[in-house]
C-alpha cells in the first residue's frame, strides 16, 4: 500500500467526521484500549484511557470502557503507555548513509514519526538538484519529513574550499516558494560572518524572514550570541555547556539538546541541560534532537534514547517526552498537527514500556511497528523506494596521477598539525618542529603524526589536492578515506604511506563514494555510498551491518576518533584548524595557513 505523509487528509476536510466520531455518532476506525496516556500538554500520565482514531487522526481520548461495541478495529495496549510520536527538530538524513525512505524504517522502530532535516550535505554536492531529489525521496517515505532549507552552501567561501553546490539567496528563496514542506531555514553555520554583518549571509537570512520562516542556527562562543539572535536566528543545537545554553535561552533562542552515542562528539545534552537542572531555567523552549547518526547508531541510539537520556540528566519522564515531541512541534508551529494526543491531531502514536522504550508505532493510524518488529504494512511501503536521478550516481570526478603526500622537508621546519582527540568536534592547532630526517616514518614515530589529504571531487578545479598532518590520530598502518568530508564533501584520506592512500582513493572512485579502511594494500572494510557519494541505496539494516564491520576495522587500524569525527576534519567553520582542498584553514580567522614554515 502507499503510506506517506499525504495518506492522512488535511484536518480542514475532516472536522465533521472527527466531531461525529468523538460524539459517538459514527464508528471510529481504531480504538486502542487498556492504555495509560502520556499527556505532553499537562505533563501527566493518565490512567485508564482509550484512544479513538478515524481517518488517520485522533478523534478523542476517552475514559476506559467508553467504546462499547461495533466495527472498529481494537488494539489492547495491556496497560502500556500511549504517547505521541517523537518529533526530531534537527537531523541530517545523509549522516545515516541511507535514503529518506530507508531512514523511515529506523525512525519508526524508535518511535519517531516526524523529522526536520537539513539536507546541506547533498546540497553541497549537487546544489538545488540534490535537495529537490531528497525532497522527492521524502515525499515517498512513510514518515513525515520537513526540510530546513540549507543556508550555508558552501560552508565558507570559494577561497577556502571547493563545493559542488552554491545556494545563493535567490535559490533559497525559490526553494521556499516551490516546496510547502520547506518549514524553516537550516542551520546558519557561518556564525562569524553573520555576527560581522556579511552581506550574502544576511541576504539568506532575509529570504527566510520575509517569508515568515524561522531560522535555525549553529554557533560556538558566547561572544557571538547577541549578534546572532539580533540577526533573526531562533534555535540552535550546538550548546556545549550550561553557560552558553543559558545565554541562548535568554536571547530568545530555542535549545535543541543534542544527544549522541556517549563515545562521540555529539553527546552535549548532559552538559547543556544544566541550564535547567543547575541554573533553574524552564524547559518550555527546550527540545531534544539527534543531529547526526550513522545507520548503526540510528537503530541503537534513536530520539527515544535521547529522550531517556534527558531523564538520566534530571528531567521527569513526562517532561522528557514533551521535549521529544510537543516542543519540537511547537518550535516549528505544528503543535496543532503533531506532538500531542489532542483531538484532530495526526494519529502518530507510540506504545511505550514504563521505562519509555517503544514497543509499537502507529503512523497516521496505521500500525507500522508491532512488538518491536515492522509490520507487513510498513514492509510493503518500503519495498518500492524512490530512485535518485542518474546524475546522483556520478558525482566523484577525479583527475589522474594525484600526489597524495607532501614532499619531505629538507631542513628543519615548523609544521602546522591538526590534533585529533575525543570528543573530536574541536580540533587543536599544534605546531611541531621537524628536524631533518631521511623519511616520513621518522617524523611519524617521533611526533605521533600521519598524513591527511583532501582531494577535490566535484570536477570544479584542475585537481585541487591539499596536504596536511594529523597529530595523535593513532593510525598505525595503511589508510582510511571518506567521501563524506563535511561540508563540501571532498574526499579526505589519512594514511601512513602513499600506496595505501591511493588504493583507498581508487576504491572510493570505483564505488562513486564511500568510507573505507585499507591495510597492507587491501580494502578491509568499506561502506559504498553511490548516491552523491553520501548515501547507500540499500535498506537501513544492510547498511548498519556494513557500518559495524567498518567500525571494527577502523578501530583495528588504531584511529583514536570515530570515522564520523574523522569526516569533520575538513569542516571549516569549527575551531581551531581544519583542512580543505585549498589547504589548512585557521578558524575563526578564516585564513589559509602553510603546512610548513621556516624555523
Amino acid at each position: 500500500m502507499t503510506l506517506t505523509r499525504f495518506s492522512v487528509k488535511p484536518l480542514s476536510t475532516m472536522t465533521r467526521l472527527l466531531a461525529d466520531v468523538a460524539s459517538a455518532r459514527r464508528e471510529p476506525d481504531l480504538v486502542i484500549q487498556g492504555a495509560r496516556v502520556l499527556s505532553t500538554y499537562s505533563e501527566r500520565i493518565l490512567a485508564d484511557k482509550e484512544v479513538w482514531v478515524s481517518g488517520g487522526r485522533i478523534a478523542a481520548v476517552k475514559p476506559a470502557g467508553s467504546y462499547r461495541s461495533g466495527g472498529a478495529k481494537l488494539y489492547d495496549a495491556r496497560g502500556g503507555i500511549i504517547a505521541p510520536g517523537l518529533v526530531d527538530p534537527h537531523i541530517h538524513i545523509e549522516s545515516s548513509m541511507v535514503t529518506a525512505c530507508a531512514y523511515a524504517e529506523a525512525a519508526l522502530l524508535n518511535g519517531t514519526t516526524t523529522i526536520f532535516c537539513d539536507s546541506h550535505e547533498i546540497g553541497n554536492v549537487m546544489d538545488v538538484a540534490g535537495i529537490e531529489a531528497m525532497l522527492e525521496d521524502a515525499r515517498h517515505a512513510p514518515l513525515s519529513i520537513f526540510l530546513t532549507v540549507p543556508s550555508t552552501v558552501p560552508a565558507t567561501s570559494p577561497e577556502l574550499e571547493t563545493a559542488g553546490g552554491d545556494l545563493t539567496p535567490k535559490k533559497i528563496a525559490d526553494l521556499f516558494d516551490k516546496w510547502p514542506e520547506a518549514a524553516a531555514l537550516g542551520e546558519k553555520m557561518d556564525f562569524v560572518q553573520v555576527a560581522m554583518g556579511d552581506e550574502r549571509s544576511h541576504a539568506i537570512l532575509a529570504a527566510a524572514l520575509e517569508r515568515g520562516r524561522p531560522v535555525s542556527g549553529h554557533v560556538y562562543g558566547r561572544e557571538f550570541v547577541a549578534a546572532y539572535a539580533a540577526s533573526g536566528v531562533t534555535d540552535t543545537h550546538e550548546a556545549i555547556d550550561r553557560e552558553i545554553a543559558d545565554d541562548l535561552l535568554e536571547a530568545g533562542i530555542w535549545l535543541f539538546l543534542r544527544g549522541g552515542p556517549p563515545t562521540t562528539a555529539w553527546h552535549s545534552l548532559p552538559h547543556a541541560i544544566k541550564t535547567i537542572t543547575e541554573l533553574g531555567a524552564s524547559h518550555k523552549r527546550i527540545a531534544v534532537c539527534t543531529d547526526d547518526r550513522d545507520a548503526d547508531d540510528l537503530l541503537l541510539f534513536g530520539l527515544d534514547w535521547v529522550t531517556r537520556q534527558a531523564i538520566v540528566a534530571g528531567m521527569t519522564p513526562e517532561q522528557a517526552w514533551a521535549m521529544g515531541s510537543l516542543h519540537g512541534a511547537t518550535r516549528f508551529g505544528m503543535e496543532n498537527e503533531i506532538g500531542g494526543l489532542g483531538g484532530g491531531r495526526r494519529a502518530d502514536l507510540v506504545l511505550l514500556t514504563d521505562d519509555l522504550k517503544p514497543v509499537s508505532t502507529w503512523y497516521g493510524g496505521e500500525l507500522v511497528v508491532d512488538n518491536r518488529k515492522i509490520t507487513p504494512v510498513l514492509d510493503a511501503a518500503l519495498s518500492n523506494p524512490y530512485r535518485y536521478p542518474d546524475a546522483a550516481y556520478h558525482t566523484v570526478k577525479l583527475p589522474k596521477n594525484l600526489k597524495l603526500t607532501p614532499e619531505l622537508p629538507v631542513g628543519p621546519v615548523i609544521a602546522h598539525t591538526i590534533k585529533t582527540e575525543l570528543p573530536g568536534i574541536m580540533l587543536g592547532h599544534v605546531t611541531v618542529e621537524l628536524e631533518p630526517a631521511n623519511d616520513w616514518q621518522t617524523h611519524f614515530d617521533r611526533h605521533g603524526l600521519c598524513f591527511v589529504t583532501v582531494v577535490e571531487r566535484h570536477g570544479k578545479s584542475s585537481g585541487n589536492v591539499a596536504h596536511g598532518l594529523l597529530n595523535s590520530f593513532g593510525l598505525k598502518t595503511g589508510a582510511v578515506a571518506s567521501s563524506v568530508g563535511h561540508d563540501s564533501h571532498n574526499i579526505i584520506v589519512a594514511g601512513t604511506n602513499e600506496a595505501d592512500m591511493q588504493i583507498a582513493l581508487d576504491a572510493i572512485e570505483a564505488k562513486q563514494g564511500g568510507v573505507c579502511v585499507v591495510i597492507d594494500g587491501k580494502v578491509t572494510a568499506m561502506v559504498p555510498l553511490p548516491i552523491a557519494g553520501l548515501l547507500s541505496d540499500k535498506r537501513v539494516h544492510e547498511v548498519a551491518e556494513e557500518v559495524k564491520a567498518l567500525k571494527i576495522e577502523w578501530e583495528k587500524a588504531g584511529c583514536t576518533i570515530p570515522y564520523m569525527g574523522f569526516n569533520l576534519i575538513p569542516l571549516s567553520v569549527i575551531p581551531e584548524i581544519r583542512i580543505t582542498d585549498k589547504g589548512l584553514v585557521l578558524v575563526p580567522e578564516m585564513m589559509i595557513a602553510p603546512l610548513f614554515e621556516p624555523v
